[in-house]
């Protein structure tokens, strides 16, 4: 039976869900803020490991300003509403992503919640923040470089490599769950998710249930992970 340790989740369809409702995009991100909270618990009580969100992309930044305005202001809303409970669940929270551009309010929630729960050894809810994969590569890229100038590292693999990603701390990703039909990973985890199972699911993440990642679970553990190999006992 596959293991699995780490799922991660590209949330999308807060837009369209509410739209399909009549209603401004910011309440679908307000929708999927309360979402977060829900599947979040949930997949720590299933004994998930890791549950990684794609909250704010490098590309993100693009949109109108009322609405990056908006989805900054979410990390102060979640947080307040839902600190006392992610404590409760012994939930860790850590951030992947540049730090650098998100305003400093976000920042300093982030790390307010990361230091309360640093202690907590239940799942690690970690929030991808102003995350761009292939930034991600190019940065660790240059990390490396630096490290190979100094004379502090001789030999570049993947294993070493993965020491200077954002993830380096975190379980290998084993699932990656994409709402709202769309079959892309728009920049997300482009160097962890080399040999994940991938699931494409036709439902806005505001209407994601727990059910839903029932679901995914179950196809992943019907999937046969080969890692590029030949499994024998079948005829593929």
């Amino acid at each position: 039976m596959n293991t699995l340790n780490h799922i991660a989740i590209i949330m999308d369809g807060n837009g369209r869900w509410a739209k399909s409702h009549n209603l401004p995009r910011t309440m679908g991100h307000k929708k999927g803020v309360e979402k977060v909270r829900e599947i979040a618990i949930y997949a720590n009580k299933l004994g998930i490991k890791c549950l990684t969100l794609y909250a704010f992309s490098t590309e993100n930044w693009k949109r109108p300003e009322k609405e990056v305005n908006y989805l900054m202001s979410l990390p102060k809303v979640f947080f307040k509403s839902y600190l006392k409970e992610i404590m409760a669940n012994n939930i860790k929270i850590t951030m992947i992503g540049d730090m650098k551009d998100i305003p400093l309010e976000a920042k300093n929630i982030f790390k307010e919640a990361i230091k309360a729960t640093s202690k907590n050894t239940g799942m690690v809810l970690n929030f991808a923040m102003n995350y761009g994969g292939q930034r991600e590569i190019v940065r660790a890229a240059k990390k490396y470089a630096q490290d190979y100038k100094d004379g502090k590292i001789k030999n570049l693999n993947e294993k070493t490599f993965n020491n200077y990603l954002y993830t380096k701390d975190l379980p290998e990703l084993d699932l990656m769950i994409r709402t709202s039909a769309e079959e892309r990973i728009s920049n997300f985890l482009l160097y962890q998710v080399a040999y994940s199972e991938l699931i494409f699911m036709d439902t806005y993440w505001p209407n994601f249930k727990k059910e839903d990642l029932d679901k995914a679970i179950e196809i992943y553990m019907k999937r046969n992970r080969r890692f590029g190999a030949i499994d024998e006992n079948k005829s593929n």
